[in-house]
């Protein structure tokens, strides 16, 4: 299934420049993730003159998955921007190109409000454009205090609030847009803003909706050391660059960000993890000094083929187990609000992109929320037993809400 064959270095993808200042990003204490202060961008153009994507990589441990932003062109001139990335040299020149071409950045839009990797750049995004109006999901919050929203970096004289009405906005003519919000998690809020791009058939969503690549997606290969980390068996196992490797670091790069961990994941003993550690040949900092605490089943690629579904759309585990279950009602009210829009294809904020399906395959996707089949997930029980203990640990105090199905 993995091929081997050792990768020259002409047929290696391109890597960051030695002097990477394009892909800085100085605010990224705010929200210390991989890869840091250095954030590559790729843009792609969907439709023709018309809609654009910006991924950017993100994640913890070397689990590493794209973050998308998404730029329609308006009829009328200029630009909407949908879901920020980091503004880094780069990245703001990339968008600057289009300007010049298709006018200026007009709105900005802030489609969650409980993502902090979506919510943080909006600020430092928009001072880079200060005609843009920013709009922002309703019921913004921060914790441990809640703040203003000019507190929170955004541009308070320019910065607005979603109305719960679409064509309330200098944007209707041309988007449609559901509120998902009201999903009351005690320590915070899960909100979520779908946008319908009407003209081109485009639904834009943030995390609600994600779609599995077989093959790591163009922007996670720009750096490969965390395919290759996760592609060992074990510590003692040598870093290697080989096409099997790639795919196999992957799968389950996949596996983590999905369930954290699956039923086909061991965790060796400290004694043997130190042990191997010792033994490893990758003792650099980069390499957290050898430590790999993963041990994997011999049938750990069928977790990944059952969770991918020949990549159909799906709704994350980690959303199914922790939050959108607290809101069933409303959820499939959303869904069912979304479902009845004229859309071909979707681009959400994650893995991949564009996914062409049908409003009802979106429909579908959420159907786990409905009684009659809230006890038959498509996910198997003992992956999902870990995400499932993490949500016992947090409602039997009262911590979260019990879940609702």
């Amino acid at each position: 299934m993995y091929k081997e064959d050792e990768i020259t270095v002409s047929q290696k993808l391109p890597r960051q420049p030695k002097n990477s200042q394009d892909h800085r990003w100085r605010f990224w204490a705010t929200v210390p993730i991989y890869p840091y202060s250095k954030r590559r961008t790729i843009r792609k153009e969907i439709l023709k003159d018309t809609i654009w994507t910006f991924d950017q990589l993100q994640g913890i441990f070397y689990v590493v998955v794209p973050i998308r932003m998404t730029i329609i062109k308006l009829k009328s001139g200029g630009l909407l921007v949908y879901a920020p990335v980091a503004p880094t040299p780069e990245c703001i020149r990339l968008v600057q190109e289009l300007v010049a071409h298709h006018g200026d950045v007009k709105y900005i839009i802030l489609p969650t409000i409980s993502g902090l990797e979506h919510k943080y750049v909006v600020g430092p995004f928009a001072r880079k454009f200060p005609q843009a109006t920013v709009y922002v999901a309703p019921k913004q919050w921060s914790f441990p205090v809640d703040l203003p929203l000019s507190w929170l970096g955004f541009p308070g004289k320019r910065t607005k609030v979603l109305p719960q009405d679409s064509s309330q906005t200098p944007f209707s003519d041309e988007f449609d847009y559901a509120i998902l919000g009201d999903i009351d998690l005690r320590l915070g809020q899960f909100a979520e803003v779908a946008f319908l791009h009407k003209r081109s058939q485009t639904l834009l969503v943030t995390d609600s909706i994600v779609s599995i690549p077989a093959k790591p997606p163009e922007i996670v290969e720009q750096d490969l050391y965390p395919l290759l980390f996760h592609a060992r068996d074990s510590a003692i196992e040598a870093i290697s660059d080989t096409q099997g490797n790639r795919l196999r670091g992957w799968h389950r790069i996949c596996l983590f960000a999905m369930y954290f961990r699956s039923s086909v994941l061991d965790i060796p003993s400290i004694g043997k993890t130190v042990t191997d550690a010792v033994r490893s040949p990758n003792k650099s900092t980069q390499a957290y000094w050898g430590l790999y605490p993963f041990q994997w089943q011999v049938n750990w690629e069928e977790a990944f083929y059952t969770l991918r579904s020949d990549g159909r759309l799906l709704v994350a585990p980690i959303l199914q187990t922790l939050i959108l279950n607290r809101a069933p009602k409303e959820t499939l009210a959303w869904a069912d609000a979304i479902a009845l829009w004229n859309f071909t294809q979707i681009i959400p904020c994650h893995f991949d992109a564009p996914i062409s399906t049908t409003p009802q395959e979106f429909r579908q996707a959420f159907s786990f929320l409905e009684s009659n089949i809230a006890n038959s997930p498509r996910f198997p029980k003992a992956d999902l037993q870990t995400l499932k203990n993490i949500d016992a640990l947090l409602y039997k105090p009262g911590i979260i809400p019990p879940p609702k199905i």
